[in-house]
């Protein structure tokens, strides 16, 4: 039959003892476990850890609590499911309103007013928790941006530099020539007449 049974009802099966300041306080022995509650563990070979409930598994009936883990042969941490009645119950999540309404039933006006206490600041602290998250995931988004850019410059190739152009000198302005009066040609040359080689001979001898 807890094998069979439908989820609802196995769901209300996944319950723990509470601690004895919770058990005076709402006049409780158990109540079902729920994310975010904190636990120690009773028996087994994680005796004596306490935090907080990180996953409930319906259908195994067990639950997750951070900080209890399995190292497998290759050497990666996974958590080790324990069943809720190995646990005990020393702080109560009490954001859910519907958890809120019942624990209320049958409690004085000043116990209920310092269970709304209590809610709103487990509310504002997960608020802070969220806040913190985001601005480590966006401060690592940056980071991640940035290794990128960095990457791609190492990754593009060096263009050979060019010889930086030396400046040309400033054209000069030619100076005004003064005029230069005309230049008068040169006579023309007459021919000299030329002698005969007979007439040569004859004057020799």
């Amino acid at each position: 039959m807890l094998y069979n049974a439908p989820l609802h009802v196995k769901r209300k099966g996944i319950a723990s003892h509470l601690a004895e300041n919770l058990l005076l306080k709402y006049d409780r022995r158990s109540l079902p476990v729920v994310k975010g509650d904190t636990v120690k563990v009773m028996r087994g070979s994680f005796r004596g850890h306490e935090d907080k409930i990180s996953k409930v598994n319906v259908q195994d009936q067990t639950v997750e609590i951070e900080g209890v883990t399995l190292t497998t042969a290759k050497g990666t941490k996974i958590a080790k499911p324990i069943h809720a009645s190995t646990l005990l119950i020393t702080k109560l999540n009490v954001t859910d309103k519907w958890r809120r309404q019942k624990l209320e039933k049958g409690l004085s006006e000043t116990a209920k007013k310092e269970l709304e206490k209590e809610a709103a600041e487990q509310l504002r602290l997960r608020e802070d928790e969220k806040k913190a998250a985001e601005e480590a995931k966006i401060a690592e988004e940056k980071i991640k941006e940035e290794e990128e850019k960095e990457h791609a410059k190492e990754e593009t190739p060096k263009l050979p530099q060019e010889p930086a152009a030396t400046p040309e000198p400033p054209e000069e302005t030619p100076k005004e020539e003064s005029p230069e009066p005309p230049k008068k040609k040169p006579a023309a040359k007459k021919p000299a007449a030329k002698t005969s080689p007979k007439k040569k001979e004859g004057e020799e001898q």
